[in-house]
């Protein structure tokens, strides 16, 4: 009865930690992505920056370019930026947790298999197979 238990918690923790490190996954991704998105910000804010006030600036939509004004763009890009990083330090605080829900399953799942011998040969024969 109990080794029925215990394998029942063990197959509870294994799907636990296999949805824990897939939403990982992608938080990371996510936190790749805005940093990509923040760099791209910066840097055309950066060039913006050093084009004189009354050059002709365009903006792209789609397979169109619109004239803008330098200002409008500008915003935009600044816009872009603060919320990349918004979305950075939400993400990382999102990666933060979910690293401590691994960790704490990891733990469960050391605990299980200390308690449990039997369990443990278990697992490695199958999967050794």
């Amino acid at each position: 009865m109990a080794d029925e238990a215990n394998r029942t918690a063990f197959l509870e923790l294994q799907g636990r930690m296999i949805e824990t490190t897939s939403k990982f996954k992608q938080v990371q991704n996510q936190i790749r992505t805005k940093e990509g998105e923040k760099k791209r910000a910066f840097l055309t804010l950066e060039e913006l920056r050093q084009v004189p006030d009354d050059t002709n600036t365009y903006k792209s939509i789609g397979r169109t370019f619109v004239l803008e004004p330098k200002s409008v763009l500008m915003s935009e890009q600044e816009k872009k930026l603060k919320d990349s990083e918004t979305a950075i330090s939400s993400l990382q605080t999102s990666k933060e947790y979910l690293e401590k829900q691994m960790s704490e399953v990891e733990n469960n799942l050391r605990e299980l298999l200390q308690q449990d011998p039997g369990l443990a040969r278990q697992i490695m024969s199958m999967s050794v197979m």
